[in-house]
């Protein structure tokens, strides 16, 4: 009996997707989705459900967070994005400022969620996980739109964060890849200018070239963020091995630990 009552679905997951479904709602009788946004909204809130569902069973919780509550509100909305984009991809008179504002309003959270989480002592790496795995759909939605305008290089911003997932098998090979690097500021930054030089990018009040410019400055920077990294993490592992040769050895940190910080 215990285990078939761990397994129960978590009520968080599920209210979240009822948010999804009634926003989605809200937005039909606003502007109007068709066949293609209520497709990958609804999906979008399933996986949602589905995946916040699968970590919370995992950490042997039943109940979010007040932070991962926030989190979860800025998910929601990221769904909304997301219809919007994929209706933008087929029809000419996209609400462009509606899917801004979405966007905007998901990113001003993002800066509360962390907050609330240190301020209520419920920092968790389950609550972390979700912060950041939502900043990053945002931006690969982001991406997407932005890339109908600017080119499909556009979309190499909104793939690297998924690309780390290739680290764990690259890791297979190349174990100093699981190395731990600690937080710069500075990355933290480049991270939150890619949400917002793509939010920006998308409402379009810039002339194209001026627009492809700074969202092209953004992916440099994050090339440069993940470079630097690479580099670290390389030092990291030949100093670990000077000093296991002189008899100090360096346990490996785990691979959820070791997401680069300049990650969207």
């Amino acid at each position: 009996m215990a285990t078939v009552t761990a397994r129960v679905t978590p009520a968080g997951p599920l209210v979240g997707l009822a948010a999804v479904v009634g926003l989605l709602a809200m937005l039909d009788r606003l502007v109007g989705l068709g066949p293609r946004g209520w497709g990958v909204g609804l999906a979008c809130g399933a996986a949602l459900a589905a995946l916040l569902s699968r970590g919370l069973i995992r950490a042997s919780r039943r109940f979010l967070g007040p932070a991962d509550r926030v989190t979860l509100a800025r998910a929601v909305l990221v769904c909304a994005v997301a219809a919007l984009t994929a209706d933008a991809a087929v029809s000419a008179a996209a609400p462009v400022g509606l899917l801004v504002a979405l966007s905007s309003v998901a990113l001003a959270l993002d800066a509360v969620d962390g907050a609330v989480a240190r301020h209520t002592g419920t920092v968790t790496s389950l609550g972390a996980r979700f912060d950041m795995e939502t900043d990053a759909f945002l931006i690969l939605v982001l991406s997407l739109h932005v890339s109908r305008d600017l080119g499909w290089w556009v979309l190499a911003i909104g793939l690297a964060r998924y690309a780390l997932l290739l680290v764990g098998v690259a890791a297979r090979w190349a174990p100093w890849l699981q190395g731990q690097v600690a937080p710069r500021r500075w990355r933290k930054v480049v991270a939150a200018y890619q949400g917002i030089v793509l939010t920006v990018a998308s409402a379009q009040v810039l002339p194209s070239a001026v627009a492809a410019a700074a969202v092209g400055a953004g992916f440099g920077l994050l090339l440069v963020s993940f470079g630097t990294e690479v580099v670290t993490l390389r030092q990291q592992s030949a100093g670990a091995r000077g000093r296991t040769t002189t008899g100090y050895a360096v346990p490996a940190a785990p691979l959820d630990d070791a997401v680069p910080q300049g990650a969207p």
